[in-house]
């Protein structure tokens, strides 16, 4: 009787070490060599291919293609896979390819969309159907508010605003000011609400505000209307397609105050010709910023592409790696695994530097203040 209970010990005993390792198995953290065969991710992709902002969604989606070469080259066990839709830079479109992507293709992930406009009107669609969403390119605030499943890669408006204000207020002294922006375009108008609030905490006056719409080429009433009043400085608020046209009619018309540009890229001074001289622009990248991988990244895209990459293009590369970074971090690869995972993301080595997320899902690296001199974008100091 004493040998049959040991013998029942013993079992017992073997039965419970195995149970506690097979629980053990199921509760410890997925290991390293699962987390680096991820196989084939898919990832959505909303563009503006065609349309008035083909030009600029081009750029990006040369962007995201280099970055996503080079991932899938040094991580071969763990590949991106693009599916790339065209919203036509509009917000219908946008929505439409979010619903696509969603439904059709059952993507985690989608990069995009490009505008403020487009992306007020598809995060929520990605939100209800938790999504990840994150936009490489647009700034106009509230947006990562949206919800819990949306992220943003450039600084909001608010945040660019006041500290670009700050820096050129400190240099250029401006007390009476114009501004100028595309009143059917989110972005523009943000911008200049926030600039606006910038001015208003600093006692600038605000000598008038004029509007155009997405699409004009003509400014000369407007830029006329402002010369009159002889302000100390013009900011303009506009998206690509308008942005050189503004200059090259300030230029013509003899305006001589500084112009401060929304965002304005390489490609866009080289449009711009001599009229983009002295322009001012708030950005946070330069080609010639000595950032982690920023060098290598300008001369092999150059390479590859016979130009240096604009501030769209870089947005839509840093965007890639900021993705890899989650899901090389992530539990699985998941909608909510790599939503987590992008959410802890912090001080992350990117072309514009450290970056991190804030809670709301906006981007947090540091912004530079630039102008044009010698027909080419450099720190104005």
């Amino acid at each position: 009787m004493k040998s049959f209970i040991s013998i029942i010990a013993v079992v017992i005993l073997i039965v419970g070490f195995s149970a506690c390792e097979r629980i053990s198995q199921i509760t410890q953290p997925t290991t390293p060599e699962i987390e680096e065969s991820r196989g084939e991710v898919s990832i959505g992709v909303v563009l503006p291919l065609t349309g008035s902002l083909a030009a600029t969604g081009q750029l990006m989606q040369q962007g995201l293609e280099f970055a996503r070469g080079e991932i899938n080259e040094t991580q071969p066990s763990s590949t991106l896979k693009f599916i790339i839709e065209d919203d036509i830079g509009t917000p219908e479109g946008a929505v439409a390819a979010f619903n696509k992507l969603i439904h059709e293709d059952g993507v985690p992930v989608i990069l995009g969309p490009a505008t403020s406009s487009a992306t007020k009107a598809a995060f929520p669609i990605a939100e209800e159907n938790q999504v990840v969403a994150i936009s490489p390119t647009s700034a106009a605030r509230g947006l990562s508010e949206i919800g819990d499943f949306v992220f943003r890669v450039l600084l909001s408006t608010n945040i660019v605003a006041l500290k670009g204000v700050e820096t050129t207020h400190a240099k250029l002294g401006y007390q009476r000011v114009a501004t100028l922006y595309d009143e059917t375009d989110l972005f523009s108008t943000d911008r200049d609400t926030a600039l606006r609030e910038a001015f208003a905490a600093i006692n600038v006056q605000v000598l008038v505000t004029e509007v155009f719409e997405s699409g004009d080429t003509n400014f000369s009433e407007q830029l006329t209307r402002i010369k009159a009043l002889e302000p100390d400085a013009i900011f303009v608020s506009a998206l690509p397609p308008e942005k050189p046209g503004i200059l090259v009619q300030a230029h013509e018309l003899g305006i001589s105050a500084p112009i401060i540009v929304s965002s304005l890229t390489d490609v866009e001074v080289e449009a711009a010709g001599a009229a983009a001289e002295g322009a001012i622009t708030f950005i946070g990248w330069l080609p010639t910023d000595d950032t982690p991988g920023n060098q290598a990244f300008v001369e092999n895209y150059n390479a590859t592409y016979g130009m240096e990459p604009d501030a769209f293009a870089t947005s839509s590369y840093a965007v890639v790696y900021i993705l890899a970074e989650a899901i090389k971090n992530a539990e699985g690869t998941d909608s909510i695994s790599i939503r987590d995972a992008l959410a802890n993301i912090m001080d992350f080595d990117t072309v514009f530097g450290k970056f991190s997320f804030n809670a709301d899902g906006d981007a947090v690296y540091d912004q530079k203040t630039l102008i044009v001199k010698d027909g080419i974008l450099q720190p104005f100091e």
